[in-house]
């Protein structure tokens, strides 16, 4: 569950839909400390790498998600069927059914990030708060927003609804502080982004990587029912 929520964290800041390719590095804090996570995007694929350890690969179309353990060249391939499963078993730990997507309004304050001024732009709703810092003098934003959040589709899109679209925003944003109810606040931060084509091989097992087969609790994982309603007799 760490590493998912990593994962969440990161696409946190990568909101819409992916076309084209990408590399964004982010610095994320959070309860598990500074971590560097690289984000590429190629079509409907988006490669995150947590750290040297570990690599996700993802297929939004598909669902599939496929986790490399790099130092003993192993690999899991997860189904997007099970993927949807272990996503919708997040979703219920984080409550955020039934929540409205809150639109976010500017605070008027400002920060400058990595040579850029940003102005703030807060949302709230019962169980989510996060504050964008938006810099809206980003060369080519738009387009790069438009690349952006593989993650919102496919078997993560459930966890991300309670997330406000970023083509709400007049710009990038370049740093995002978000606190979920029940969970610790997470800090990410774009330290760059690069649309430099990628390699197909970016997004696929590498030579020499040996398939750990999912076990059956996993494979098979539902997430939990709802109790019935009690009826008086």
């Amino acid at each position: 569950m760490k590493v998912l929520r990593l994962l969440v964290s990161a696409s946190l800041a990568l909101l819409v839909t992916a076309r084209a390719d990408l590399t964004i590095v982010q610095k994320v804090e959070g309860s598990q400390g500074l971590h560097e996570i690289k984000m590429k995007v190629k079509g409907d694929h988006a490669r995150v790498e947590i750290n040297p350890q570990m690599t996700t690969i993802i297929d939004a179309r598909t669902g599939e998600v496929t986790n490399l353990m790099n130092e003993n060249k192993m690999f899991i391939r997860i189904s997007g069927e099970s993927a949807k499963a272990i996503a919708d078993a997040a979703k219920s730990l984080v409550k955020q059914e039934g929540v409205q997507p809150a639109t976010p309004t500017a605070t008027g304050k400002k920060q400058t990030i990595n040579g850029y001024e940003t102005t703030e732009y807060v949302s709230d709703s019962p169980s989510f708060h996060a504050s964008y810092w938006v810099a809206t003098s980003y060369p080519d934003y738009q387009k790069i927003l438009d690349q952006m959040a593989i993650l919102q589709k496919g078997a993560f899109a459930g966890i991300m609804k309670d997330v406000p679209n970023y083509h709400g925003l007049p710009g990038l944003p370049l740093r995002t502080e978000v606190k979920i109810s029940g969970n610790p606040a997470v800090t990410s931060t774009i330290e760059s982004v690069n649309q430099t084509p990628l390699p197909d091989s970016d997004f696929s097992v590498p030579a020499g990587f040996s398939e750990v087969k999912v076990p059956d609790a996993v494979r098979n994982l539902q997430a939990p029912s709802r109790p019935p309603k009690q009826t008086n007799p």
